[in-house]
């Protein structure tokens, strides 16, 4: 059991349209998680083929708990994926990069994240 000294959520987008038809994004909670939020580093870096790759600011370690693939947010299915989503932890929000339960064995979750901003 790994515990953590914060409860992270992930939340989902959806995009609606306005009134005079701006799109609007919205967040909807997924689920809370337990862990920790530690700093991994902020360069961006290139690969052998000189192109630059996504990389995370920051790492959330976590008890596994099962994440929905997907939510019905007012009557419409939307798929929970690390291209939709954000972590919110202590009022700091992150763009999620990747989800991992390494090795599939269900006993933790890595969520690799960037940080975007705080209150």
């Amino acid at each position: 059991m790994i515990g953590g000294n914060i409860t992270a959520q992930l939340q989902v987008s959806t995009t609606t349209k306005n009134a005079i038809g701006e799109s609007v994004k919205s967040w909807h909670p997924v689920i809370d998680l337990d862990g920790f939020i530690d700093l991994q580093g902020g360069q961006a870096g290139y690969t052998n083929f000189s192109a630059k790759i996504q990389e995370s600011t920051h790492v959330f370690v976590g008890d596994y708990k099962p994440i929905p693939g997907t939510l019905t947010i007012e009557g419409k299915k939307v798929k929970v994926s690390a291209e939709n989503t954000r972590m919110v932890a202590n009022s700091q929000e992150f763009d999620v990069k990747l989800i991992d339960d390494p090795m599939g064995l269900h006993e933790q979750w890595e969520i690799y994240l960037s940080y975007t901003g705080g209150q």
